[in-house]
Order: C-alpha cells, then structure tokens, then sequence
C-alpha cells in the first residue's frame, strides 16, 4: 500500500465513521502544534486524548494531499459541532508519516479560535 493509499483510505474511512482506527500503527506518535502544544505516544493514548474531537465531526472535507516517499501533507475541512452547540468550520493541516501501511506519526495545525471555550 503506498502513502497516498493509506492516508485516502484514513481519511476515507474517517468519512464513513468505521475502520479508520486501523489505519494507525500502535506506536505511532501525535503532535498538536496548537498551543498548549500537546504530544502523545500509542495508538490508544491517542484515540483518548482525541475522542472528543472525533465525537464533534459532522463533515469532512480532503482539500488536498501532498505526497513525498513516506511523508504525506493533507489540507482539511472539518464541521464540527458539540452536543447542543452551533457548527463551526475548523480548517487543519494534517502532516503524516506512513510506514508499512500503518500511519507511525501525526502531526496536526489549526487555528482553535472557531472552537467554543
């Protein structure tokens, strides 16, 4: 599987709501470079430092995907929303590294003013 056919199928399955776990290697690495800048290391440390986030998407949008050997970049569009609060648009850089089939770590940049406080 190349890097582009990993992180379509990320993000793909991402749309669907099922599967795009698998698309994760579990030492995998995650950078939020939104301050506070937040790290975490492992697959499961990482879908429970992300869970609210992944609750909130109503929408996604892949702008586009830049590849390199094992380095990919994807440009996004999220809809967003809380329970009970208004939808609001968050667009994201996505920077990945794929090896073997499996993303081994992700990076991530967006503005958090659009999010509620």
């Amino acid at each position: 599987m190349t890097t582009r056919d990993t992180i379509q199928g990320y993000f793909d399955s991402l749309k669907q709501n099922k599967g795009w776990e698998a698309f994760l290697s579990d030492e995998m690495t995650f950078t939020s470079y939104t301050s506070p800048i937040k790290r975490v290391t492992g697959k499961g440390a990482y879908l429970e430092a992300t869970k609210r986030f992944f609750s909130m998407i109503k929408a996604l949008e892949v702008k586009s995907i830049l590849v390199d050997g094992e380095k990919a970049c994807a440009l996004t569009r999220y809809e967003l929303q809380i329970p009970g609060g208004t939808a609001f648009e968050s667009h994201v850089a996505e920077v990945f590294e794929v090896q073997k089939g499996k993303i081994k770590s992700f990076d991530i940049y967006f503005d958090s003013a659009p999010f509620p406080k």
